[in-house]
């Protein structure tokens, strides 16, 4: 069951919705199904047999965290001070 993210184009009200086979979805507002899908942004895991992120599995942020600028990346500051 994949959930889709919408923007209905009548009310601008933004939703996700789980959509089965050839349902149509509609917006939970106010009902039109006048929507405009969206890119989802999600987290993939890449692990491989050693525990280590596999090497073809490209890396994902790439700089300092977006909140606090931490080096270690994306989410560091909320792993505290790792000496």
């Amino acid at each position: 069951m994949p959930i889709f993210e919408y923007v209905c184009q009548e009310c601008k009200y933004e939703f996700e919705a789980l959509v089965f086979g050839r349902d149509k979805p509609k917006c939970p507002k106010c009902e039109s199904k006048k929507l405009s899908p969206q890119l989802s942004v999600f987290a993939v895991s890449a692990k491989g047999s050693s525990g280590s992120a596999s090497s073809d599995a490209p890396m994902s942020g790439g700089g300092g965290c977006g909140s606090c600028g931490d080096p270690r990346g994306p989410g560091a500051c909320s792993l505290g001070d790792m000496d």
